[in-house]
Parts: structure tokens; sequence; C-alpha cells
């Protein structure tokens, strides 16, 4: 009975179109764990080559790190270019093209994916504090107004002078009658 019930369920959620939770770990690709990523490169970064073997034991960390961790990077880094080369090298590393045509390279032979995510965080992200303040700038204020704020005029805030296309202003607020009294008579 329960393998009858196991197969029907079984046949029923391949049924449902969800391609995106088959493989291994198939958590990796949904859009709330790419969301929980916490490292944003700094604006100098422009290209990170990993390079890793895929059967050596010192290359685990950094394989693991691929593949836990270069997903979510990607999806917070989308301006960044991330290249990974596979069996092509004796050594793990992981080198950084900055924009002043600097290089960085990480050695990260036999480091485990937490040392080198740490590391990785350390030396290639901004720090918490900056993407408070970037974030803070980035916010709506109430006070702007304009085409891509909550209010197009001032004239929408209450309290405030209506738009002379709208309601023609009091002729005591418009200059041609401060500067020329003699108008206002007339």
């Amino acid at each position: 009975e329960k393998k009858r019930i196991g197969a029907l369920l079984k046949q029923y959620f391949q049924k449902l179109n969800m391609p995106f939770m088959r493989g291994v770990a198939p958590i990796r690709r949904t859009l709330r764990y790419l969301q929980k990523g916490d490292i944003v490169l700094k604006d100098s970064v422009h290209i990170v080559s990993i390079n890793y073997n895929t059967g050596a034991e010192n290359h685990v960390g950094l394989r693991e790190f691929v593949f836990w961790h270069l997903s979510q990077v990607q999806y917070k880094n989308p301006s960044v270019q991330i290249v990974t080369f596979k069996n092509m090298t004796p050594t793990p590393f992981i080198r950084c093209y900055l924009d002043n045509y600097e290089e960085i390279i990480m050695d990260v032979d036999s480091q485990s994916k937490e040392d080198i995510y740490d590391r990785f965080k350390r030396v290639l992200a901004k720090p918490q504090a900056q993407l408070q303040l970037e974030a803070k700038s980035s916010e709506d204020n109430p006070a702007n107004f304009g085409a891509t704020c909550s209010k197009h005029c001032i004239c929408e805030v209450p309290g405030q002078v209506p738009c002379p296309s709208v309601v023609p202003l009091p002729k005591t607020m418009r200059g041609k009658y401060v500067f020329n009294p003699d108008l206002l008579n007339e």
C-alpha cells in the first residue's frame, strides 16, 4: 500500500512542471536562496576567475564554495563576470581583476568552504556599513517629487500652491504685478 501511494505521489510531482527542483541540492536554484547571499563585491572588481580540479582532495573546499555560494555571488553581482576553470591547475586559486588593471590572487589550497567564504567576503566584498548606507540613500524620500517619485509635482502636496496651469495665481504673487504695481489697478 505504501509503495503504491509513493509511486502515485512520484507520478503526480513529475507531472508538475518544476524543472528547477530536480538534481542535487535543488534549493540552490530558488529565488529565496539566491537573495540570501550576502557577498556584494566592491565596485572595483570586474572579473573573478575560479580555478580548481574536480577530483583532488586539496580542491574540496573551493569545489564546495562554487557549489553552494557561486550562484549567490552571481545573483548579487550581475555586472561582474565570473569564470570557472576546471581541471586546468594543480592548486586551487581565485584570481580577481580590478578596474585599475591590478590582480588579486587568493591561494585557497586545502582550505574549507567556510574559510574561503570568509576570506572572499573580507577581501572583496563591500563592508556591511557601506551596504547599509547605500540602501538608505537609495530609499524613496517622500519629500522628493518628480517623474520617478511618488508625487509628480509639488502642487500635489497638501498646503502647497496649486499649479498655475490649473488655477491661476493671485496677481500679487506674479512678478509682472510685483515689479509694476500700477498694473494691479487696471
